[in-house]
């Protein structure tokens, strides 16, 4: 639905940068524009921010200055997306806001990536998101997950969008976290939950080196795990995993058709 289609970006950090990847990837034209100091990305993670951007025409441009808009605007002319990730009063000050671009380029297609589509003035990032929701319990978070779901959901809108000149979206970083945080609120995935302590077939255990993941959640999985182990069904399983490797119990794990993986 993307191939040939041309998108301005001025999405900064991860969602945007990701999901402008995803529409180049399917044949989309991109150019971004940065602010003369650069994506913050790039100083943080540069290997990555490169990986984002192949295919990417990247500028750098002063939105303080007439030229710069100007700019901005002659490109966004011959655009048929505008991907942003900016409060919605940062815009209207550039002039950027959907409703302003409407008058000017009314078969412009706008897509805002903020942090709560409730309440998109609000500052935060993705740490600030996964905490608010949940989903962190004392330790820093191995993954982005807020900005890696929104970055789908903002691929998903340029979509939507191209279904319809002029059309916007507003893509709520924390709104899709809200969706991903389901089980947790449900309690499925709570502390002693069925996923999470309550199930002995699907938990992590500590071998003679490393931890493995079992995860034989249907019953003809459960069943095929407590034979080859030689246990009764519901039995604790630590101490027969404790006496080999990790990389041991995968085998025997691929043997039987287990669902059984090292912990990297």
């Amino acid at each position: 639905m993307v191939d040939g289609v041309r998108i301005v970006s001025m999405a900064q950090n991860v969602p945007g940068p990701v999901a402008v990847a995803r529409a180049v990837a399917a044949g989309a034209r991109a150019i971004k524009v940065e602010p003369p100091w650069g994506d913050p990305l790039e100083s943080l993670c540069g290997p990555w921010y490169l990986d984002l951007h192949r295919g990417v025409r990247v500028e750098r441009l002063d939105l303080k200055s007439a030229d710069g808009i100007w700019r901005l605007k002659s490109m966004l002319a011959d655009a048929d997306v505008f991907v942003a990730s900016h409060r919605p009063s940062a815009l209207a000050r550039l002039g950027l806001d959907a409703a302003s671009l409407a008058r000017e380029m009314p078969q412009l297609r706008h897509v805002n990536i903020v942090g709560d589509a409730n309440n998109p003035e609000e500052p935060g990032h993705d740490l600030t998101y996964q905490a608010r929701a949940g989903l962190l319990q004392g330790a820093m978070p191995l993954t982005l997950v807020a900005d890696m779901i929104g970055a789908e959901r903002a691929h998903a809108a340029i979509n939507a969008v191209m279904l319809s000149p002029g059309a916007t979206r507003i893509v709520g970083l924390s709104d899709a976290l809200h969706d991903l945080a389901a089980p947790l609120r449900y309690g499925l995935t709570a502390i002693g939950g069925p996923l999470n302590g309550g199930n002995p077939a699907y938990a992590i255990y500590s071998t003679k080196n490393g931890a493995i993941a079992v995860g034989a959640l249907e019953p003809h999985f459960r069943a095929r795990l407590y034979e080859g182990l030689g246990l009764a069904d519901g039995a604790d399983p630590a101490a027969v995993f404790a006496t080999r490797t990790a990389a041991e119990w995968e085998e025997w794990a691929a043997a039987r058709d287990v669902p059984l993986v090292a912990v990297l």
